[in-house]
């Protein structure tokens, strides 16, 4: 039998490609090349096949990442996928994020997931690389890495958990988490309960099951083109989330050999068509801080004003918890995002390009037509009239906050109250169920210090109900911090005040007793207090930033951003500014 035919040597015109890409440098490139053979064909390749288009695979598995917990088959799927379309499968490692599992936050990490993809995908010859990711911060991570560096890239989410059931109730992570716990607070149900739904609320490996961060960030980027069409919905432990796997294996070898590099794919109209998905589908806030980042990367700027302005003509049109009812398991059956994209084509960019080399408009086509389901309303029928998110304005946010009006109480939206200030995270979790706390239930619940800053932007403005007042009844207050909270959550709650506390944002001199006004119908958030009383706290109390000796804390207070640019690295965003989106119409 004859062996397998040598691969020729490079030309001097030629690119490199596959295992000829960033030859280690030792003075000399025909060695460089030979070393790397040399030590790769100890794993048994050869040269046959050692001659494909090289696709990374980013391995995200980690034993503290449940969301992740289908990480392996899904990195076989995708091989399979790569060899079928004639191409080298190559898996990595690199940072695993957990919401749950990553003090202080997730959010502390994502920038530095960012650089460990960025920098990984650089150092390693690849033509093209399958980003695998799921739990909230690791899908923007791995965009945002990838942007930087350019080449051929798709993103392959883990899909979300099933549902579960306690005593015949349907029941998910995270909204029901959040509102079981509500109920134990409020002494509506005891340990005993609150313990025996624990073992139901997350069923099975996988995300979310609501319109959390991760399936908000999962159909942001079916939405940019950035996955292969129907990739948001599967949830993680079912036979079409790994055809979706096997599916994405075939088009990074597609996508290696076409060229097709990621700013192709994520251009001003892909990001407004994400922007779109998210009004359209109340998803989460943290989108917007993450959506900012990826955009910052490709050189592009979010404006806020216009994105509220995108928000009013955008009505929510999936029932999805929790601004609706359903889970993520429905919107699959429902049709999953090419449902809900036929539903929203008069709003969106048809022909912004998509990993697949076809336009978004010719992908909703393929999908064929529509179907009865009660999951995503018709534009003529929204669950709210308009977008999921707006943006307020006014002196206790100069820079903009967000509020999530599709998931707030609709008699606190128009509400003045008195603040009650927490000074930050450790000074709230002291004080809010003291007996002794002076609050009442048309109070403005004020926490501040939990901006990028100041605590690196935990999901800490999901303020507890005062548990005397979660006794009494009462079950949403107005609630505003300079930091985030999670994409299960619920309520009037205001977040991402920007500028922040530790830095000066005027939010750092509130006091108990001032007045605040929130009117969501004019976007307003205003704190009523004369120049002049503002003046003399500031004298009284001048702000000093947090700073750390070394490390990579140094690092995050020395370089991190505000909310409104993405709370990324400065140092890591692109160095041109390519414009402002969305764009004027």
């Amino acid at each position: 039998m004859s062996s397998p035919s040598k691969p020729k040597p490079e030309s001097a015109t030629q690119s490199p490609q596959g295992l000829s890409k960033g030859l280690t440098n030792y003075g000399d490139r025909g060695f460089s090349l030979f070393l790397r053979k040399a030590f790769i064909k100890g794993a048994g390749y050869t040269d046959a096949t050692l001659a494909r288009p090289v696709i990374g695979i980013v391995n995200t598995g980690s034993a503290f990442n449940p969301c992740h917990g289908n990480m392996p088959q899904l990195i076989e799927a995708v091989k399979r996928g790569v060899m079928l379309a004639g191409g080298l499968p190559m898996d990595f490692p690199t940072i695993s994020l957990h919401e749950s599992f990553s003090q202080p936050t997730s959010m502390y990490l994502r920038n530095l997931m960012s650089m460990d993809t960025e920098e990984m995908i650089r150092a390693q010859p690849m033509d093209a690389v399958v980003l695998i990711g799921g739990c909230d911060k690791t899908v923007p991570a791995q965009l945002m890495g990838a942007a930087s560096v350019n080449l051929p890239a798709l993103q392959l989410v883990t899909g979300s958990m099933l549902t579960g059931s306690h005593r015949s109730e349907r029941v998910g992570a995270c909204t029901d988490c959040r509102r079981y716990w509500g109920k134990f607070r409020a002494q509506e149900i005891d340990a005993d309960e609150v313990a025996e739904v624990n073992d139901h609320l997350v069923p099975s490996v996988g995300t979310c099951s609501v319109a959390g961060t991760a399936s908000t960030m999962a159909c942001l980027t079916e939405a940019l083109g950035m996955s292969v069409p129907g990739a948001a919905s599967p949830p993680a432990v079912t036979a079409d989330r790994i055809r979706v796997a096997e599916h994405s294996g075939v088009v990074a070898v597609e996508m290696a050999r076409a060229g097709r590099r990621i700013d192709q794919i994520l251009t001003p109209e892909a990001f407004e068509n994400a922007m779109r998905v998210l009004l359209a589908m109340g998803g989460s806030t943290n989108a917007i801080v993450h959506l900012t980042a990826i955009a910052g990367r490709m050189g592009y700027e979010i404006d806020l004003q216009a994105l509220d302005r995108m928000s009013r003509e955008t009505p929510v049109l999936l029932d999805l918890k929790p601004s609706g009812d359903h889970y993520m398991e429905d919107f699959h059956r429902a049709g999953g995002m090419a449902t809900l994209l036929r539903e929203l084509k008069p709003l969106l960019h048809l022909g912004a390009m998509t990993v697949t080399g076809r336009t978004l408009g010719e992908e909703i086509e393929a999908a064929g037509p529509g179907f009865a389901q009660d999951v995503v309303r018709p534009l003529s029928q929204p669950l709210y009239p308009q977008g999921g998110i707006a943006v307020l304005w006014g002196n206790l946010a100069p820079g903009g906050a967000i509020i999530k009006q599709s998931a707030a109480n609709p008699q606190l939206m128009e509400h003045e109250g008195r603040a009650v200030v927490f000074e930050n995270a450790a000074d709230l979790a002291a004080r809010i169920d003291d007996p002794a706390l002076d609050v009442n239930a048309n109070d403005i619940l004020v926490l501040k210090h939990i901006g990028p800053k100041g605590a690196a932007m935990p999901e800490a403005g999901y303020l507890p109900i005062p548990a005397k007042l979660a006794r009494a009844g009462v079950k949403d207050m107005v609630r505003i911090s300079d930091g985030r909270m999670s994409g299960t959550a619920f309520g009037t709650i205001v977040l991402h005040v920007t500028p922040e506390a530790a830095v000066g944002g005027p939010l750092a001199w509130v006091r108990s007793g001032d007045r605040i006004r929130l009117s969501v119908a004019e976007r307003r958030i205003d704190w009523q207090v004369s120049d002049d009383e503002l003046a003399r706290r500031r004298t009284e109390q001048p702000v000093v930033e947090p700073q750390a000796e070394r490390g990579y804390r140094q690092l995050f207070l020395r370089t991190v951003t505000q909310a409104d640019q993405g709370a990324d690295f400065d140092f890591l965003r692109a160095t041109e500014t390519r414009g402002r989106v969305p764009r004027p119409r």
